[in-house]
This record gives C-alpha cells, structure tokens and sequence, in this order.
C-alpha cells in the first residue's frame, strides 16, 4: 500500500464543503475484473464505511466513494452491503443479499482503494450501522472509520438505533451532489461535509429502465449489468 497522505488542514475543520473541479471517475466504468474477497489490514488506516442496498449498485454509488476518498485523503473506502435493510424491506421486494453482494463486488472490480464488506451480510437479523460500526471497530481497532451518508439521510441520525454508538465510533461524512445543499445532521453532531459531481442516476430509475427493457448499460458497470441479465433481475416492479 503506498503511504498515507493527509491534506495538513483536513481534518481541523468541521462543517466544511470541500469542493474539485477534478474528480476521479475514470475508474467508474473501466478496470480488470477482480473479486475482493477480504478486507485488507494495515496499522491506522482511515476507512471510509458506506452502507447501502446497492439494488442495484451504479455509476453514482462510485462516484461518491472515490470523491470521498479522494476529497478527505481516506485509504480506503469500503462498501458495506445492507443484508436486511429493514427500513425498505417493508416499502418492497429486495433483491436477496448475495446478489446484491455479487453486484457491489462486480462494480468495484478493479477499483484502487475500494473494498466490498460482506459483514451485514452474514450477519442475521435487520443490519444496523452501529452493530456494523461496533464490529468494524472490534476487529481493526488501530483504524478510524469514516461514515458516509447522503444528506437525505443526515437528518435523521438521531432517529437511527444507538446514535450514540454511531457518533463514537465514526466520523460523519454528509455528501451533497452537483452544489445542491441538502439535509444536515441534527445539533450536536460533528461532521465533514463533501460536495461530489452530480450524476442523475439511482437505483429506482434503474429497476424501472430494467423492466420497461431500456438499456442499463453505461449507468452501471459492465459486470453489474451481466448479474442483472443473469438473474433476471427486476423485470417486474413491486
């Protein structure tokens, strides 16, 4: 692993955009394929952790990792993969977790510095982030995690099971798109805020393209839309 930089005035400000005219998206859609089957270790990383359902994962989700990563210095940025996000199970039928999961791992192939996390996964039971933060924590505890959350969900960190655990152990990474200022966490919360490149994708819009037989290709990774045809994915919408 090349040796970690940080910017010398990173890290003594909070509530601050950091803004690039330079992002780093030429990994998005290109890149060998490559499983990452393991969390890799080193002694005081900053990690960041970003959470989602990835149904499916896109050119965006990679987009906001790498400018995370990019903006904050970070060494590495790991996608957790939600095994029961209990918050939209309720809303529709998710895609089974090892799908997902071979999705997220087929999208990163070949990116440096990202990194697929089965830990929610494997786990039973709703996925929570301050379980998943609590583990994380346990098994690298020379590591600094960075949690990194759209500002649509910022605003409801204090609803969130154990924001206490959440706010102990990571720091908060608030991510606005394309300059549009959105949600912000509550008082009392510290956090970084990064501004990433605005790219009109998401994943509801993909399921439908999907089901109404429109072309996906070019708003995922090419492995990304090979699990999609292979499973049939989301040619009904629930």
């Amino acid at each position: 692993m090349s040796p970690w930089r940080r910017k010398p005035s990173a890290k003594r400000y909070r509530n601050r955009t950091w803004r690039r005219r330079w992002s780093p998206l030429s990994a998005v859609l290109g890149g060998p394929t490559r499983m990452l089957a393991s969390m890799s270790n080193g002694p005081g990383r900053e990690i960041g952790v970003f959470g989602g359902t990835f149904d499916p994962p896109h050119v965006g989700h990679l987009a906001i990792a790498l400018e995370v990563r990019h903006v904050l210095d970070l060494d590495e940025v790991w996608f957790v993969v939600a095994g029961d996000p209990w918050q939209k199970s309720a809303e529709r039928s998710i895609t089974p977790a090892s799908i997902r999961l071979a999705m997220v791992e087929a999208a990163v192939s070949g990116v440096d510095g990202v990194q697929v996390s089965s830990l929610e996964v494997d786990r039973d039971g709703p996925s929570y982030t301050a379980d998943t933060l609590t583990d994380l924590a346990a098994a690298h505890p020379a590591d600094t995690f960075y949690l990194i959350i759209g500002s649509d969900a910022a605003v409801g960190l204090d609803t969130w099971q154990r924001p206490d655990v959440v706010a102990e152990l990571a720091k908060v990474v608030v991510v606005d798109r394309g300059g549009r200022e959105g949600g912000r966490p509550p008082a009392g919360w510290s956090y970084e805020l990064v501004d990433v490149p605005a790219l009109e994708v998401s994943s509801s819009e993909l399921r439908r393209r999907v089901a109404d037989g429109a072309p996906i290709r070019g708003l995922v990774s090419p492995g990304v839309a090979d699990v999609i045809e292979a499973h049939d994915l989301y040619q009904e919408l629930s």
